[in-house]
């Protein structure tokens, strides 16, 4: 007879881990990150201003 394999806490942790991550591909249709962290729009940006005006601060005329 074989003896029977007991399920271990880290075999536990593993399939649930695993079943969550295949339950959010599955709504999302792609990995969602979770150590993005979120930029706020109404925070100020230099490299984001600078990147959005193209613009001369005066304007030339020839």
């Amino acid at each position: 007879m074989k003896p029977k394999k007991s399920i271990t806490m880290n075999d536990y942790v593993k399939a649930n881990r695993t079943a969550s991550r295949n339950a959010e591909i599955e709504d999302h249709g792609h990995p969602v990150c979770h150590k993005k962290i979120h930029k706020s729009k109404k925070v100020y940006d230099r490299k984001k201003s600078k990147a959005g005006g193209n613009d001369l601060p005066f304007f030339f005329s020839i």
